[in-house]
């Protein structure tokens, strides 16, 4: 147990750590647009960009376990800095599309052993009795992580820095993380004496099906909108293989000796089974909101990405601000089967005061108090679920249980990018075809603002026939603002629905102190 100096400064290597993951998962979005133009790419080859980073990721976070135990926590971590860190400078230097996508799948490998080995470096760098000071210091990196990506990468895009930029910001981090690293973290004497397994003990299977199954599941999360979902036969390969992959991967896991992740973990531990998918309700509620609202305000009010990083930063400041308080309180004893359902309710009253908020003449000030409202909610609800899902398991059983939860954090997150960018596109045209009956050329107040719009033209000097065409066009273009504001009001408020009606889990939460110590074996 590290003490003084040397905790804190594990503390903000960790913490930057995880943080530069988190980032990166969200920073590429701001700057896909220039990345086409420089790559001379196509819409759906720049996705490539977040979908390889996101599928090296999901695959990596479950297996970290078996990874630390066997090459050494340490060896593990500075090693994953170092590709994270060179990776980002490959990416910066590449020169065509497929380069780009190829260094991020390598930057997602690093990067997801980062994010799961952070977080039992922290409890293994804290005594007993400062535990939830650790796990809080951890979730302000998951929080403000992909809440910074925009403002961070907004503020590069505008500045004509170049997209390179990006990827260039992690690298003085990461050296000094690696250098941290090797000065000042330890493995502690369990991973110390752990022996290896040999190769032939290791369960290949499983990480062949883990490979197979979740890679597969999360490119269809990725790539489904870009493809027509099942419309594609290509998605409809991926489902196949995804579904073959995951059931393998289940079946292998709770059969073999020694599995690569030990499924069976959630048979032990209640708290870890509901905990696994209220980790998946939270990130499904952090990135749809992360995602939806940056569209809303740049496609629709017309804000820099800049704008909308910073309108975002305070929220997320929020958060990161709450969690060493909520984990006094979980210190103190408060339970959290109570603070889960008031976290639940907060970030659901977020949603439909965002709802009521959106309209064509709104400002930043009218988004400023509802996105803090959701950096409040979403500490009460990650912090509580992180400790609930790992108190009471030890050793490996801990380990594993952190690496579960991360991996299905992460596919909450890609579930709700893809299910949110999906009802966006549709609803947007199902409700414009609901609004077309009220635009009639008989209807006498449509006639006049046509006439006044075609006058507006004609005084401009265009001729009756171009002033006419854009008065149409300008027609159109009302038609289209409203349904987008009627659409994204919709978003939010199914957004908030969906939190409630995962509420009644809450009572299958059995009430756990948090003063005991959680071993991260291998972890």
């Amino acid at each position: 147990m590290e003490t003084g100096f040397t905790k804190w400064i594990i503390v903000i290597t960790v913490v930057l750590c995880c943080l530069l993951e988190l980032i990166d998962t969200s920073i590429v979005n701001v700057a896909l647009t220039q990345m086409m133009g420089n790559l001379s790419a196509t819409q759906q080859e720049v996705t490539w960009v977040v979908a390889s980073y996101g599928i090296a990721n999901v695959i990596v976070i479950p297996m970290t376990g078996f990874l630390a135990e066997q090459f050494g926590r340490r060896n593990y971590y500075f090693v994953s800095v170092l590709i994270f860190t060179i990776a980002s400078i490959a990416c910066g230097q590449s020169t065509n599309i497929w380069e780009l996508v190829a260094f991020r799948f390598v930057q997602g490998i690093g990067g997801g052993a980062l994010m799961a080995t952070s977080q039992s470096i922290l409890i293994d760098t804290f005594p007993p009795k400062q535990l939830p000071l650790g796990q809080a210091l951890f979730g302000m990196g998951v929080i403000i992580g992909p809440t910074i990506g925009p403002t961070l990468g907004g503020y590069i895009v505008d500045s004509n820095l170049g997209w390179p930029w990006i990827f260039y910001v992690n690298v003085p981090v990461g050296i000094l993380a690696a250098i941290f690293t090797l000065l000042f973290i330890r493995d502690p004497e369990r991973i110390k004496n752990a022996i290896p397994r040999p190769l032939r003990e290791i369960d290949w299977a499983g990480i062949g099906l883990l490979i197979l199954g979740v890679g597969s599941l999360q490119l269809v999360l990725e790539q489904g909108e870009t493809e027509d979902w099942f419309e594609s036969a290509y998605i409809n390969t991926f489902v196949f293989f995804s579904v073959v992959g995951i059931v393998g991967f289940i079946w292998r896991e709770l059969t073999a000796d020694k599995p690569i992740v030990d499924l069976r973990v959630l048979g032990k531990s209640r708290n870890l089974a509901v905990g696994a998918f209220l980790s998946f309700v939270l990130g499904f509620g952090l990135f749809a909101s992360v995602f939806v609202f940056p569209i809303f305000t740049q496609r629709i009010l017309g804000f820099t990405a800049a704008q909308t990083g910073l309108l975002l930063l305070p929220g997320a400041l929020a958060s990161g601000f709450m969690m060493p308080i909520i984990g006094k309180a979980l210190q103190a004893g408060v339970p959290q089967k109570y603070m889960i359902p008031v976290g639940f309710t907060i970030f659901f009253f977020f949603t439909f005061w965002m709802a009521a908020r959106i309209s064509p003449t709104a400002g930043e000030s009218d988004f400023f108090w509802p996105l803090m409202v959701r950096g409040l909610g979403l500490g009460l609800i990650f912090l509580p679920i992180t400790t609930m899902s790992l108190a009471g398991l030890q050793g490996k059983d801990a380990g594993q249980a952190a690496g579960i939860t991360g991996m299905i954090r992460q596919l909450g997150g890609s579930f709700g990018v893809a299910i949110v960018g999906t009802y966006l596109e549709r609803s947007l045209m199902q409700n414009r075809v609901g609004q077309l009956p009220n635009i009639s050329l008989y209807d006498p107040e449509t006639v006049q603002r046509l006439q006044a719009f075609t006058q507006n033209f004609m005084a401009r000097g265009f001729s009756f026939e171009q002033a006419q065409r854009q008065a149409y066009a300008a027609l159109d273009g009302i038609l289209m603002k409203q349904v987008s504001i009627i659409t994204y009001s919709q978003v939010f408020s199914a957004l908030g629905f969906f939190f409630i009606a995962c509420l009644p889990l809450i009572f299958l939460i059995k009430r756990v102190k948090v003063t005991g110590k959680i071993s991260l074996d291998a972890h």
